[in-house]
């Protein structure tokens, strides 16, 4: 299982940081992580989410990445489709593979804030034609001159350049939280990124649809587990001292807190193509009585304590299945310095683990 890390660039009033340091921090971070040996970072993209979220430009802060390390994975997590031309798209990809020298994953997302819909003109009921027109798109682009005939995109004979470094073009994957979407990845063959507030019982069952379809639409080519295909993002923290963890973890909370607060518009309200966030909202009653580390633990969501408490944590999604574990340390909500430490606790006492075949 490879072990990678999340970054929200998260900027909680509490810990006083301002953006400047922030970016500079998480790059320190990542140029650490890659000389520890860490598999991949992915980024997100979000907009105008105070505090959750200030990281509105993934590309540029990749491109600062791709110069700051030299072997881990660089990965979008992910391009919001609907607010981003897929010729564009491609276009950013192609030069971000070729500045980290062939280590770019691009993951896609329909995304999920009406807020952020409305500025950028979208239509939430186009959000799977923007998934389907645009991975097309993204798989002709690094060939010579293609067109396209689509309800969103239509137009003639156009080259992307430059090209990528991988061919046929950098890995492709896609969040995916409803079984329609999982479905749809399988049968893509590109991977999920999952989480980080679906509980894990609901993941496993995930997981195994995943395999499923992807069974029936690929029955002559290896299981998807063979390609790190399915991947999920986790809150977690490791320290040499458990105490220390579980109290710096308490971070954890405002951010699962904070993150339910952004996706509660999709709970609340049923809307066009998103009817299975409003089928989720049994869970934000459970969440709403007081989001505690425990209860987050319980339900799969975060790893917390001592390298051998972490590597227990860990084993439970390998044997479930999962081939890349997405961590969010501290998800933005505890000092660099914390996270560096955290960082060489997990390098040099339970990625070697990772690195084996599962018991």
């Amino acid at each position: 299982m490879d072990v990678d890390l999340f970054y929200e660039l998260a900027a909680p009033a509490a810990l006083g940081r301002g953006d400047a340091q922030i970016y500079r921090e998480s790059l320190e971070e990542l140029e650490l992580a890659d000389a520890l040996g860490f598999d991949g970072a992915w980024v997100v993209e979000h907009h105008f989410m105070r505090e959750y979220s200030h990281s509105p430009s993934p590309e540029t802060f990749l491109a600062a990445a791709s110069q700051r390390t030299r072997r881990m994975r660089l990965g979008h997590g992910v391009i919001v489709l609907p607010f981003n031309h897929p010729v564009r798209v491609a276009e950013r990809c192609a030069a971000l593979d070729i500045l980290s020298d062939g280590r770019l994953e691009i993951g896609i997302g329909r995304g999920f804030s009406p807020r952020e819909y409305a500025v950028f003109g979208a239509s939430m009921a186009d959000s799977r034609a923007h998934m389907h027109e645009g991975l097309a798109i993204l798989r002709a682009a690094p060939g010579g001159p293609f067109s396209h005939r689509g309800r969103l995109y239509d137009f003639d004979e156009i080259e992307i350049l430059p090209k990528p470094l991988q061919a046929p073009h950098p890995p492709i994957w896609t969040a995916a939280v409803s079984p329609r979407s999982i479905a749809w990845a399988a049968e893509e063959a590109i991977g999920v990124l999952a989480g980080p507030f679906k509980p894990w019982f609901m993941l496993r069952q995930d997981i195994a649809s995943y395999r499923r379809a992807w069974a029936r639409a690929h029955p002559h080519t290896p299981p998807p587990s063979a390609n790190h295909r399915f991947a999920m993002t986790i809150g977690c923290v490791c320290l040499d001292d458990g105490a220390e963890a579980r109290h710096l973890a308490e971070g954890l909370c405002w951010y699962y807190q904070r993150l339910l607060d952004q996706t509660r518009p999709l709970l609340e309200q049923l809307r066009d193509s998103y009817g299975y966030y409003y089928n989720l909202r049994f869970l934000e009653p459970l969440l709403r009585r007081a989001v505690s580390l425990p209860m987050l633990e319980a339900a799969g969501l975060v790893v917390v304590g001592t390298p051998g408490q972490c590597l227990r944590g860990f084993e439970r999604y390998r044997r479930g299945g999962v081939d890349r574990l997405i961590l969010a340390i501290g998800a933005g909500t505890i000092p660099s310095d914390a996270v560096r430490r955290s960082l060489h606790c997990l390098a040099e006492q339970v990625l070697p683990s990772m690195r084996e075949p599962p018991h």
